[in-house]
């Protein structure tokens, strides 16, 4: 059958049928803050550190308090979702976004979330959006913590069947996030003038995965003890030289 045969029974049956459009008035702010001040110390260090380690990658989105939109039904009944964080991958990191809408980012879905709960948000953050994360959005790691009780760290893990089984600890009460691939656990500091415990990545070898200012402080005192080092070590050649009738040169 020729083209035009095609577009011919096509109009004769009325196939000029055109999917609807998505809705484009989105809503990116529904003017609630995070719970507390912890929180969104807590949302930022999660994100910062990431983008950190990961500081030479443009593959990755890392957002926080963000809606996300996935169908049109939910944005019509503004049913909005905005996990206190959560990972992209495999995206263009550079682009600017107000929230992530999934038809815009060709029906790409979170990778990991966390929720950082409160005693008003724990059902919700432990049923309905835990059964959203499983069930529509697939999200393969899922994390539940409230930064105002150190032991309210869960997580779960995909499984074939795509359900959620619970992510054992291990022996630091640590879960591993195999998306990623670090660890999720709980760091006791000072960050932001408030002492607390944070939720923190730390790598494979269990090292903390560092906030920008932190790397930049590792960075300064080993520099610092280098050069304390070069120090040490022309002070004892001078001497050696001293021993031996020679005058170091200045």
């Amino acid at each position: 059958m020729s083209s035009t045969e095609e577009k011919t029974i096509s109009q004769d049956v009325g196939w000029d049928w055109e999917p609807p459009m998505p809705p484009t008035d989105l809503i990116f702010d529904d003017g609630e803050p995070l719970e507390s001040n912890r929180h969104c110390i807590a949302m930022n260090v999660l994100i910062r550190s990431l983008e950190q380690a990961w500081s030479e990658r443009n593959d990755f989105f890392a957002g926080g308090n963000m809606f996300i939109y996935y169908s049109s039904t939910q944005a019509c009944n503004r049913d909005f979702r905005g996990p206190d964080f959560f990972v992209v991958l495999d995206v263009d990191g550079t682009k600017s976004r107000q929230g992530w809408v999934v038809w815009e980012e060709d029906g790409r879905y979170p990778d990991a979330i966390v929720e950082l709960m409160s005693p008003s948000t724990a059902e919700v953050d432990q049923v309905t959006k835990k059964e959203i994360y499983e069930r529509t959005f697939r999200t393969p790691n899922y994390f539940v913590y409230d930064p105002f009780n150190p032991s309210s760290l869960q997580g779960w893990q995909l499984d074939a069947s795509h359900r959620y089984q619970p992510i054992e600890t291990n022996e630091r009460g640590w879960l591993w996030c195999e998306t990623l691939g670090f660890w999720l656990g709980i760091w006791e500091g000072t960050i932001s003038r408030e002492t607390a415990p944070w939720l923190r990545f730390f790598d494979n070898s269990g090292n903390l995965v560092l906030l920008p200012e932190e790397a930049a402080q590792a960075k300064a005192k080993q520099a610092t003890q280098q050069a304390e080092q070069e120090r040490q070590k022309a002070d004892r050649l001078a001497a050696q030289l001293k021993a031996l009738g020679v005058e170091p040169e200045v």
